[in-house]
This record gives C-alpha cells, sequence and structure tokens, in this order.
C-alpha cells in the first residue's frame, strides 16, 4: 500500500512539471504610451517661424510638439497661447502691442513647462521689426530686412548676420578694410564673425553701407531705443549675459 502511495505522488510531481513545462510564458504588461513630445524626457521648445501683418494685428506660425500649448510671455503684462495641432504647427494671433514688447516662447506639456532660449521681440506694436533674439547666437529677422538684418554683441565680440535671397549666392561682406565672402545655408541665412570696434564703424552687404551705431549704454536691461539707421537693443540672455543687437532699418 505504501508503495503505491509513494509512486501515486512521484507521478503527480512529473505531471506539474511536464505541465509547467508545456504552459506559454506570461505575457508581459504593454507600455503605457508616452505623453506628446516626449522622447527620452526630452521636450522640444517652440520654434517660431514667420510673422504675418492683418489688419488689426500680428499672427505667428511655427512649430513645436504635436498637441502641446504654446506661450509667448512677458515679464509683465498678458500672454498668448495657442495650441499645436496632431502635426506639431502652432498659429497664435495678438493684437499689436502699445509699444515695445519681449516675449519668452514656451511649450506646455501637461504641467511639464519648457521656455526657449530665444526671445521674440516686437518694436514699435509690429510697425519695426520683429526679430528672435538668441543669447550667443546670431538674431534672425522675421519681418522684411535689408540686406545686413542684425548685428550682435556681448562688448568684445561682433556677430553680423542676414538673409539672401536667391539661397545659392555668396555674400560680398566689407568691414575694417577686408572683403569677405559668407555662403548662406540652403535657407538663405549666413553670419560673419565680425572684428572687434571699440566705437560706430562701416558695414557694407549687398551693395549697401550700413554704420554700426556701436554698443549701448552699460546700464540697466532690457530696453528698445533708435540708434542711427535702425533700432538698437540692449537685453539680457537665459543666463543673465547683457547683449546688444542692432536691427538696421528696412529698405
Amino acid at each position: 500500500m505504501k508503495r503505491a502511495m509513494f509512486d501515486k505522488a512521484i507521478l503527480a510531481v512529473l505531471l506539474c512539471v511536464a505541465s509547467a513545462a508545456c504552459s506559454p510564458p506570461a505575457t508581459p504588461a504593454a507600455e503605457k504610451p508616452r505623453g506628446p513630445g516626449a522622447v527620452e524626457g526630452w521636450t522640444r521648445p517652440p520654434m517660431i517661424v514667420s510673422v504675418q501683418r492683418m489688419s488689426g494685428g500680428l499672427i505667428f506660425t511655427g512649430r513645436a510638439e504635436p498637441g502641446a500649448r504654446v506661450v509667448l510671455r512677458s515679464d509683465s503684462g498678458p500672454a498668448y497661447a495657442a495650441a499645436a495641432d496632431g502635426e506639431g504647427r502652432f498659429e497664435i494671433r495678438m493684437t499689436p502691442p502699445a509699444g515695445d514688447l519681449l516675449l519668452r516662447p514656451e511649450t506646455q506639456v501637461g504641467q511639464d513647462a519648457v521656455p526657449a532660449p530665444e526671445r521674440l521681440l516686437i518694436v514699435a506694436g509690429g510697425r519695426g521689426p520683429v526679430a528672435i533674439l538668441r543669447a550667443g547666437g546670431a538674431t534672425r529677422r522675421l519681418d522684411r530686412a535689408p540686406a545686413l538684418g542684425a548685428v550682435d554683441s556681448d562688448g568684445r565680440m561682433r556677430l553680423a548676420s542676414g538673409r539672401n535671397s536667391p539661397a545659392d549666392t555668396p555674400v560680398d561682406l566689407q568691414t575694417g578694410g577686408e572683403t569677405v565672402q559668407v555662403t548662406p545655408d540652403t535657407s538663405g541665412r549666413w553670419s560673419l564673425v565680425l572684428t572687434p570696434a571699440t566705437g560706430p564703424d562701416e558695414i557694407r552687404v549687398g551693395g549697401r553701407t550700413f554704420a554700426w551705431p556701436g554698443d549701448g549704454a552699460a546700464d540697466a536691461a532690457p530696453r528698445v531705443e533708435r540708434a542711427g539707421a535702425g533700432w538698437r537693443v540692449v537685453w539680457s540672455g537665459p543666463a543673465g549675459g547683457r547683449q546688444t543687437t542692432w536691427l538696421p532699418d528696412a529698405d
């Protein structure tokens, strides 16, 4: 009797082992989908591409994370916002500001806000230049600009930039007694580091001479003022560094 019970116990164990070996593996839990634009915890800040002046307003278009909320925020005053569509395109409409306005673009996805390192400048309610200011980089004009779109300076180095049409045509730039040829990128944009200058000097681009008025006074920033045949902007980047941007008047 004991031998029969022992044999039955061994058989039961063997059946359990065989059953476990033949059973399909457990299905792993499905990975939770990530939110819009989440790529390994990184969210792209918005990029403003163009501005259009309409009767009674300004329309800014650009690209951001699909489905994200894009906000143009100032240190004081109203904020302007819009949602990006499924392709990441957005359009923000605003009434022209009363004067000059410096805005900080940012992307909002859920509870996260990602500010862009650039600043959006609107001069004289949109009647003057409209540009994207970049700390330590070349300013990108959104309005109709001359051959020399901007000169950025941090007091030690100057950076000239502009946009050429057609895009594949080299640009001849003359300054400090030297002539340099610059090749634009595929969109026609170009930039060139200039020799330092302690005061005003002349820069010739596209057959036109521009009189750079020099850096602004070293006092509190930001401010926008007329300087020569253009506008001078004194502002601070995200890290607090002071920068001067000169925007020549359009032709």
